[in-house]
C-alpha cells in the first residue's frame, strides 16, 4: 500500500509523537510505502526550521532518515485542484507515486475527498480502515 503524507502529518509525527508516528514505523517495517517529492521535503524542512526551531544538524538527520524510509518521486504533471499551490504539490506527488491515499489534516484537501482514485483522508480515518478489513 502506498500513501503520500501532507506536511502537517509529518510535523505531527516528528514534533508531537502522535499516531502519525506509526506511519513512519510502518514504512520502516516495509508494511507501507510513503511517496515523497523534493517539494514536500523542502516544505517540511522549512516548516520545521522556521516554525519549530529545528537546527541544521537535526534537519540533516531527518532528511537522511526520510531518504531511507520513503519512495522519492518526481512529479511530471502539474495540477490546480485547491487554492494553495503547496496542497497541489501533495496531489502531484501522490499521482506520480501511484499512491492510494493522501493523509492530511488540511481542510481544503479533505474537502476534495478523492482525486483520480486517490482517497484523501485524515490519519485516524486511514487507521480505521485497517480495523474494517
Amino acid at each position: 500500500m502506498s500513501v503520500t503524507l501532507d506536511t502537517n502529518v509529518y510535523v505531527s509525527a516528528l514534533q508531537y509523537s502522535s499516531r502519525s508516528s506509526h506511519l513512519l514505523g510502518m514504512a520502516q517495517a516495509n508494511i507501507l510505502t510513503i511517496d515523497i517529492s523534493d517539494q514536500i521535503e523542502q516544505e517540511l524542512v522549512r516548516v520545521l526550521r522556521e516554525d519549530f526551531g529545528w537546527d541544521g544538524y537535526r534537519l540533516r538527520f531527518l532528511v537522511e532518515r526520510l531518504r531511507r524510509l520513503t519512495n522519492r518521486v518526481s512529479p511530471t504533471r502539474t495540477v490546480a485542484v485547491v487554492d494553495d499551490p503547496d496542497d497541489d504539490r501533495i496531489i502531484e506527488c501522490a499521482l506520480a507515486g501511484g499512491s492510494e491515499y493522501i493523509l492530511t489534516n488540511d481542510k481544503a484537501l479533505l474537502r476534495v475527498g478523492e482525486y483520480e482514485g486517490i482517497k484523501i483522508m485524515r490519519t485516524a480515518d486511514f487507521f480505521a480502515l485497517g480495523r474494517e478489513r
